[in-house]
């Protein structure tokens, strides 16, 4: 039986998998990737990803040592601010604000906020230009083999493929991971995301707003101008039939209410693209490698979209794999190598996913006591400099 040989094989071609096989692609080492569904590549089309992403400072570096930051920057937002707002009072309105500047940490923006179809777009373009990588959309790998020194992967046209590493990329629900036998807990909070973008006359001047009432956060993030307005990407979490209700409302209805929830804070809202609605749910592998396998992104941890960390934390696995992989190229994907990816990057993903969690059951509290008490310590936490500082630190990467 004839097999394809590569040193790594990437399952799945989202934004993680594709970052993959870009990062190690550049590195020297050869990369197939494979996703059975072809990405979609135009805000306008059917099935695009209207969320975003917000690359913060570590995984723009990452990104430039990839060669791929080059193609991004002229389509990316600065992140300069970020905006807590409480307004978990008797009526929709603002009662408590408070803004963590880059600027008290750094010379840089927090980050870099850039359109997901997009991102899909310009990274597909890349994979174009790196040699030793080949990019098969819409063919998916559908058997998994392991033993110690290899891993053989069956792909759904046929072909079968022999490699020293599996970088499963493949989703929370990982057809890879499911193969290796990695098990998952999952936390489900009843809750779904609506995203969508949105006009609005006053400009956001760079600054990230996540607006605190119950059911979850509004979050509206910088978009480049739409339409000669100023835009922003917005995710707002509500409990899951609230959002399917909300998603299906005619569209003047829509616009009432996520001027209400927004708290009139840029003015009137006005709809920019369709809406697309996100389950909700924090999710952790029990481990993050199996034999020849590293899980990575969602297939390895999943969070509610707080703090722009499920992306960027997805970029530090890969950041780890890469400098392991580096250091010993012929130990790629060997048992030595995997487990020590898992001491490393483990506990850090295990205490994010843990905070995150805490931050979202807070922001779904109904009860006005716990409301209040809410925004009381938004209020303590923000008059501390050293502990803002610290937390804006932490957000970034940096361990705690």
């Amino acid at each position: 039986m004839t097999y394809a040989e590569y040193d790594i094989v990437v399952s799945g071609g989202g934004v993680a998998g594709l970052t993959a096989a870009a990062v190690f692609g550049g590195a020297g080492f050869s990369v197939l990737c494979v996703d059975p569904a072809p990405p979609v590549m135009s805000r306008e089309a059917e099935g695009s990803d209207l969320r975003t992403t917000a690359f913060l400072q570590p995984a723009q570096v990452l990104l430039e040592r990839a060669g791929l930051w080059g193609r991004l920057a002229s389509y990316a937002t600065d992140l300069q601010v970020m905006r807590i707002v409480d307004a978990g009072g008797e009526i929709p309105a603002p009662r408590v604000v408070r803004e963590f500047c880059a600027s008290d940490i750094s010379d840089q923006p927090f980050g870099w906020n850039l359109p997901n179809w997009l991102l899909r777009r310009e990274m597909v373009a890349h994979l174009e230009s790196l040699p030793g990588v080949t990019f098969l959309p819409g063919i998916g790998a559908v058997t998994l083999f392991t033993r110690e020194t290899e891993a053989r992967v069956g792909l759904s046209n046929g072909t079968r493929v022999r490699c020293r590493l599996v970088i499963a990329a493949d989703g929370r629900n990982s057809p890879v991971r499911e193969a290796a036998g990695v098990e998952v807990k999952t936390t489900r909070y009843g809750q779904k995301a609506l995203a969508f973008a949105a006009t609005h006359p006053i400009p956001h001047e760079n600054v990230s707003t996540e607006i605190h009432r119950s059911g979850g956060p509004f979050t509206l993030v910088p978009l480049p101008d739409h339409d000669g307005r100023p835009s922003s990407a917005v995710v707002w979490m509500e409990e899951g039939p609230e959002a399917v209700r909300l998603a299906d409302l005619p569209e003047a209805a829509f616009e009432a209410a996520m001027n209400t929830r927004s708290c009139h804070m840029f003015g009137p809202l006005t709809l920019a693209s369709r809406r697309t609605v996100w389950p909700i749910i924090s999710q952790m592998a029990e481990r993050m490698y199996a034999e020849r396998v590293a899980l990575v992104a969602e297939a390895a941890h999943v969070v509610p979209p707080i703090g722009a960390q499920g992306l960027n934390m997805s970029l530090g696995d890969m950041r780890v794999l890469l400098e392991l992989a580096e250091a010993a190229p012929e130990r790629l994907g060997d048992r030595q190598m995997l487990e020590t990816y898992h001491r490393r990057r483990h506990l850090e993903v295990r205490a994010r996913v843990t905070g995150i969690d805490l931050l979202n059951r807070a922001s779904m509290l109904r009860a006005q006591p716990l409301r209040d008490a809410r925004a009381q310590a938004l209020s303590a936490i923000y008059s501390l400099a050293p502990v803002r500082k610290t937390l804006m630190q932490m957000g970034l990467g940096a361990r705690g």
